[in-house]
C-alpha cells in the first residue's frame, strides 16, 4: 500500500520516516515539506523521496493513507481533509487537545469509512515490552502501584500553546501505557508546572496520581524544564518489584547512524548494563531486554486495513486518553480530584 508523510519536523524524521522506511507492507509516496530547509532535510535523509507542498497534493499523486505528523494546533483540520478525501490516517500525538475534538475526529472517520488511529508507538518502547513480559510471567503477583517517569532535558521541542505543552506530549504517551497496563483509569490527582504568561503560558513538567479501575494507583511524572534525563518503570506487587532505568534505546539508535531496516539484528534491544531488575522472595534478577521496534506499528496498521479490522491503537483508547489528560488539567488548575 502507499503512504505518505505530512510533515517533518523532529517526529516526521525521527519517529516516522525510518518505520516506514522498514515496513516493507508499504510504499513511502511522498513527504509534505515546505520550507526550503525542510526540503534540504528531507534530501538528506531520504534520497530521491519527493517534497509535496499540500496534503492535497500528496493525496493527488496517490495514496492509501497519510500520517499527519505537523504542530498539534494544525492538525485537526488536516485529519478532516484527508478523512474527506478518501484516504486512511494516522494522527500523531496529541490526538486531539480535548475530548470533544476527539470525538469530532472519530465520527469523521466513521462517516468516511476509513480507518483513523493515533500514533502511540511508544507502546513498542523496548522498556515497556520488557516489563509486559514480567508482568506476563506472573512473578510478581498482584500489581498494587507503579512508578513511571519519562523525564527530558530538551525544552527546544515542546509545543507552545494553550492547548499544548508536556501534558498532551509526552504525558498522552506515558497514560497510554499505563492504560495498556493496568487498564481505563477513573480519577486522576495533577500537578502542573508552568512557565510563561497569557496565551504563551505552558506546562512543561507534571506529576499524575492515575488510579485505574483494576485497584491500580500508578504516579507518572515528566519534565522538559528542569534539566533532567530519567526513565524509569517501577512496579510493585504482593510477592515482588521491577526496576528499569533502560535508555531510550530506538532514538539514541537513530541518532547513532543505525536504522530499524539497515540494522534489525541488533535493532531496540537495550545494553546489558542497563537490564531491569525484578527481586523476588527468590532474590534479584536482571531481566533481559525485549526488543522494541516500532516499526510494528506501521506493519499492524497495514494489517488492520487489508483485514477490515481494528488497528492496536484503538480510537476507544485514544479517546480515554484525551479524556484523561483533560481530567488531569482540570485537576491542576482546580487543585481537586477530577474524574475521568
Amino acid at each position: 500500500m502507499r503512504i505518505g508523510i505530512v510533515g517533518f519536523g523532529v517526529g516526521g524524521r525521527l519517529f516516522h520516516l525510518p518505520y516506514v522506511q522498514a515496513a516493507t507492507e508499504w510504499e513511502l509516496v511522498g513527504v509534505v515539506a515546505r520550507s526550503e530547509t525542510t526540503r534540504a532535510a528531507l534530501a538528506a535523509a531520504a534520497p530521491g523521496v519527493p517534497a509535496f507542498a499540500s496534503l492535497d497534493a500528496l493525496i493527488d499523486a496517490g495514496v492509501d493513507a497519510v500520517v499527519i505528523t505537523t504542530p498539534p494546533a494544525t492538525r485537526r483540520e488536516l485529519v478532516l481533509r484527508a478523512l474527506e478525501r478518501g484516504v486512511h490516517v494516522v494522527a500523531d500525538k496529541p490526538f486531539a487537545p480535548d475530548a470533544a475534538t476527539a470525538r469530532e475526529l472519530i465520527a469523521a472517520a466513521g462517516a468516511a469509512r476509513r480507518t483513523l488511529t493515533v500514533f502511540h508507538n511508544r507502546r513498542w518502547d523496548t522498556d515497556l515490552v520488557t516489563l509486559q513480559s514480567v508482568l506476563a510471567s506472573g512473578e510478581l503477583g498482584p500489581v498494587w502501584r507503579a512508578d513511571f517517569a519519562l523525564e527530558q532535558d530538551d525544552r527546544s521541542v515542546l509545543d507552545q500553546g494553550p492547548d499544548e505543552g508536556l501534558l498532551r506530549d509526552l504525558g498522552a504517551h506515558v497514560v497510554d501505557q499505563l492504560t495498556q497496563l493496568f487498564g481505563p483509569v477513573e480519577r486522576v490527582d495533577a500537578h502542573l508546572d508552568w512557565i510563561g504568561e497569557g496565551e504563551q503560558r505552558v506546562d512543561v513538567g507534571f506529576f499524575l496520581g492515575l488510579h485505574h479501575a483494576s485497584g491500580v494507583f500508578s504516579a507518572v511524572s515528566s519534565t522538559k524544564g528542569a534539566r533532567r534525563d530519567d526513565r524509569r518503570m517501577i512496579v510493585i506487587g504482593r510477592e515482588g518489584n521491577y526496576e528499569s532505568h533502560m535508555s531510550d534505546v530506538q532514538v539514541e539508535q537513530l541518532r547513532a547512524g543505525l536504522t530499524p531496516s539497515a540494522d534489525a539484528d541488533v535493532w531496540g534491544v537495550e545494553a546489558e548494563e542497563r537490564w531491569g531488575v525484578l527481586t523476588t522472595g527468590a532474590g534479584a534478577t536482571r531481566v533481559p531486554s525485549q526488543r522494541g521496534d516500532y516499526t510494528e506499528f506501521y506493519r499492524d496498521l497495514h494489517r488492520a486495513i487489508v483485514a477490515g479490522e481494528t488497528p492496536n491503537v484503538t480510537l476507544e483508547q485514544a479517546l480515554h486518553t484525551v479524556a484523561v489528560l483533560d481530567a488531569a488539567r482540570a485537576s491542576a488548575l482546580t487543585g481537586e480530584r477530577a474524574a475521568v
